[in-house]
C-alpha cells in the first residue's frame, strides 16, 4: 500500500473509531424496544387501533397489554389485536394479567393473541411474609407449568412491597429461590427495584439469565414515581452495559407520569435510548 493511501485510510479508522461508540449500540444487539401499554391507558381505552399506529410511528417495534376495563386487549379480540400490531410492524409479546379464578381463560386468549409471555401483574395473595412468598411461588411453578403446555410462558412483574423482608430475608429473594427458572420467567421493573433501594446490577449478578423481560423504567426518587428517561434515579447506561448478564431479551418502557403527554414523553425515552 502507498503511503499515501495507508495514511488516509489510518485517519478514516481513527475517525471511525471515534464515531463507532455512538453505534455500536445499534450494531451490536438485536433488542427491539418495546411499551408497557399501560403507560397509554386513557388512549388506548378510547382509541385503541389509533394509538398503537401512533406509538408504532415513534419506532416501538414490541408491545406488551395490560389488564383494562374492556379487557386485556382494550375491547379487541385476541386475533385482532395480534393484526393489528402486524400490520404496524409491531409485535405483541406480553400481557399483565391476574392469576386468578379466570386464569384458564386468559391463557387461551394469550395463545389466541400469539403472545409470547403471560406476566402476572401483582401478588395473587396477601401476606408479606416468607409463608407466603413460598406459597406463591408455588403457584407461579403450577401456572408455568399450564401455561408451557400451551406453547406460552409464565412470568411475574415486581413492584416495590416483594424486596421487604421477613426473617432476615427479602421476600423477592424467596421469590426467586422457590421458582423453577424454566416455568417461571421474571420480568425485572427496574424503577421499582431502585425505589426500594435495591440496585438491579446485584439482582443480574446473584440469579443471571433469570430476566427475560424488564420495565425500563426511570424513577424520580423524591415523588417515587416514574418520569421521564434521564431525569430520574435510575443509571439505564449501566444496566444497558449488563444486559448480557440479566438475560434480557425484550425490553419494554413503561412511564405512568408525564411531563406533557404520554406519546411526548415516550418519544423523548426513544430519544435517549437511541443516544446511548
Amino acid at each position: 500500500m502507498h503511503r499515501r493511501n495507508f495514511l488516509v485510510r489510518s485517519s478514516l479508522f481513527s475517525v471511525g473509531s471515534v464515531l463507532l461508540p455512538s453505534v455500536s449500540f445499534a450494531l451490536e444487539t438485536d433488542l427491539k424496544f418495546g411499551v408497557q401499554l399501560y403507560s397509554f391507558r386513557d388512549q388506548m381505552a378510547k382509541d385503541p387501533l389509533g394509538t398503537l399506529e401512533q406509538i408504532a410511528n415513534i419506532g416501538i417495534k414490541e408491545i406488551e397489554s395490560a389488564r383494562s376495563t374492556k379487557g386485556h386487549y382494550y375491547g379487541l379480540t385476541p386475533k385482532s389485536m395480534k393484526q393489528a400490531c402486524e400490520d404496524l410492524g409491531m409485535k405483541l409479546v406480553s400481557g399483565h394479567v391476574h392469576l386468578d379464578s379466570d386464569f384458564d381463560k386468559t391463557m387461551e386468549e394469550a395463545a389466541a393473541s400469539g403472545q409470547d409471555y403471560l406476566i402476572c401483574s401483582s401478588m395473587p395473595s396477601d401476606g408479606q411474609t416468607v409463608e407466603n412468598y413460598k406459597k406463591v411461588a408455588e403457584e407461579f411453578n403450577k401456572a408455568g407449568e399450564a401455561c408451557q403446555k400451551m406453547g406460552i410462558k409464565f412470568g411475574y412483574h415486581n413492584h416495590e412491597y416483594e424486596f421487604e423482608s421477613d426473617q432476615g430475608k427479602v421476600l423477592y429473594d424467596v421469590l426467586m429461590d422457590n421458582t423453577d427458572p424454566n416455568l417461571v420467567h421474571m420480568e425485572l421493573d427496574l424503577g421499582w427495584v431502585v425505589v426500594a433501594g435495591k440496585d438491579p446490577l446485584d439482582y443480574f449478578k446473584k440469579y443471571p439469565g433469570r430476566f427475560p423481560l424488564w420495565h425500563l423504567k426511570d424513577m424520580d426518587m423524591d415523588k417515587k414515581e416514574s418520569t421521564e428517561f434521564g431525569k430520574g434515579g435510575l443509571d439505564i447506561q449501566a444496566m444497558m452495559n449488563h444486559r448480557e448478564t440479566s438475560g434480557v431479551k425484550h425490553i419494554l418502557i413503561e412511564q405512568e407520569e408525564y411531563a406533557s403527554t404520554p406519546l411526548e414523553s415516550m418519544q423523548h425515552n426513544m430519544d435517549f435510548l437511541n443516544n446511548l
